[in-house]
């Protein structure tokens, strides 16, 4: 019997490991559609299915305020990170719900150290949070520019993992989704922008300065991921050229993680059985 694709397949190797010295991100197909139903409205189906599934169990850890889980969305512009989110969640109830987006740091944020923006945002108890971009801006587009070297890089890789622990250790599962994208489908997203005057809002001019560091991005993401992908806080590669497939898989890695956690609604109270309202 032939194998199906399994979402481990695209994990990242956990640091540490063998693996993760050679694991290679352009060697991972942008355009792949492995959990795929077969078309674009076959995949929204299913998205709608597991998005009954994800209202549930968010729910049910609203209901509980016990347990945290963070969602972390990376990737390069236009990768796709606002459409998973109204893709993912748009069947979820917003309470207990909180979207956070990261741009860069203000003067305030600049001023200190680099998690202490972040670590103001993680879930509170009961609570979704998804991180639109995150701290790993702060190890992607230093580095890239020159802001930081590579041992202040790998000093930062350390603190993550260490920050990343003490969440895991007090009450947050974590899941980290770096959305692939091809720089050809990348070109066709923003040029897409360019032309319909609706999208500009949406449109930087530098995010073609971006671009142009393109190989540079690549790179800083390939050590980024095997830096810091561990057990308690794996990354997920997700081919993100279909827009349809990439949010199957996202919603897929959430419910299974959700599930794992076995959330129950809080204990009935007694002083309510037989209550009856005049």
């Amino acid at each position: 019997m032939t194998k199906g694709p399994s979402l481990d397949d695209y994990r990242v190797p956990y640091f540490g490991d063998k693996k993760a010295d050679k694991f290679s991100l352009g060697a991972l197909d942008t355009a792949a559609k492995p959990f795929s139903a077969g078309s674009k409205d076959a995949d929204r189906g299913r998205l709608s299915e597991i998005g009954t599934k994800l209202d549930v169990q968010q729910e049910r850890l609203h209901a509980q305020r016990r347990q945290r889980v963070l969602v972390v969305l990376q990737g390069m512009d236009t990768s796709g990170k606002d459409g998973t989110i109204r893709g993912v969640f748009h069947e979820v109830d917003p309470l207990g719900l909180r979207i956070v987006p990261f741009r860069a740091p203000t003067p305030i944020e600049a001023s200190r150290d680099f998690l202490w923006r972040v670590h103001a945002q993680v879930p509170a108890a009961g609570e979704l949070a998804i991180f639109n971009r995150s701290h790993y801006e702060d190890v992607l587009v230093p580095f890239v520019m020159g802001g930081i070297d590579s041992a202040e890089c790998e000093r930062r890789y350390r603190q993550i993992r260490d920050f990343e622990l003490m969440l895991s250790q007090t009450g947050t599962s974590i899941i980290k989704c770096m959305l692939h994208i091809s720089k050809d489908e990348q070109r066709r997203r923003i040029q897409a922008r360019i032309d319909d005057p609706t999208k500009h809002w949406k449109f930087d001019i530098s995010d073609l300065d971006a671009r142009k560091h393109w190989d540079a991005y690549q790179d800083a993401y390939r050590g980024a991921l095997a830096a810091t992908s561990t057990e308690y806080a794996p990354w997920y590669v997700i081919p993100a050229d279909s827009k349809s497939h990439r949010n199957v898989m996202v919603g897929m890695l959430l419910l299974r993680l959700l599930e794992s956690l076995k959330l129950e609604y809080p204990p009935a109270k007694e002083e309510l059985a037989g209550l009856k309202i005049e």
